[in-house]
């Protein structure tokens, strides 16, 4: 009973699958059109069919998939662009509105979190891998909006971001210097730390564009 229970505890849970399937969904790593299976991800994950279904479902409500009864899932185009055109500036208020909520309660732990994907971010762009830059992109911005600390807020900016997507990667290989982008994101995190509430919503609502 003991093994198992250990066994138990080193599993990965659904939301974890979905965590993981998600990061290679919104950097492209896993590209649209691809069929996912029960059996495939559970072989992969090394857990039970049910939480393989539980997070393809947590997937689907997000618009990353498309489930299929007894054929799997497709990972899901990204939304018309008229859609994505909505879509980009009600990301930019969430993100402005989880800025106030948490401005004057950022910690030490929150910067130290920001510098290790800006870490990543910066490798990333050295080596112009733009799957990498995406993802950094994306933990960026999740990390601010779940420091705000609203269940409600995180899963519609998961949902809204899992129709854009693309835009991420489009937006990025529009620059002619990958680093401009960890400068960016630099220049938004030390408006963070000089506790300018002004400039860090100007470079953020600058960014998100």
């Amino acid at each position: 009973m003991a093994a198992i229970d250990e066994e138990a505890a080193d599993s990965p849970g659904s939301s974890r699958i979905a965590n993981q399937l998600r990061e290679e969904i919104l950097s492209g790593r896993i590209e649209v059109g691809s069929r996912l299976t029960e059996a495939e991800l559970s072989k992969r994950f090394g857990v039970g069919r049910g939480l393989v279904r539980e997070a393809v479902q947590t997937l689907s409500l997000q618009g990353l998939l498309v489930s299929r009864p007894n054929r799997g899932a497709i990972v899901a185009p990204e939304a018309p662009r008229e859609i994505r055109n909505l879509i980009v500036p009600i990301r930019r208020t969430l993100e402005v509105y989880a800025l106030q909520l948490t401005f004057d309660e950022l910690h030490e732990e929150d910067f130290i979190l920001w510098e290790e994907i800006l870490q990543r971010m910066q490798d990333a762009c050295e080596h112009r891998d733009y799957h990498a830059i995406a993802e950094a992109d994306i933990a960026f911005h999740r990390v601010l909006v779940k420091r705000a600390g609203q269940p409600d807020l995180i899963l519609i900016w998961e949902t809204l971001v899992g129709r854009i997507r693309f835009h991420f990667r489009r937006t990025q290989r529009r620059y002619e210097n990958a680093m401009e982008i960890y400068e960016e994101h630099r220049a938004i995190l030390e408006s963070f730390r000089g506790q300018d509430l002004a400039s860090a919503t100007r470079l953020l609502k600058e960014k998100i564009a």
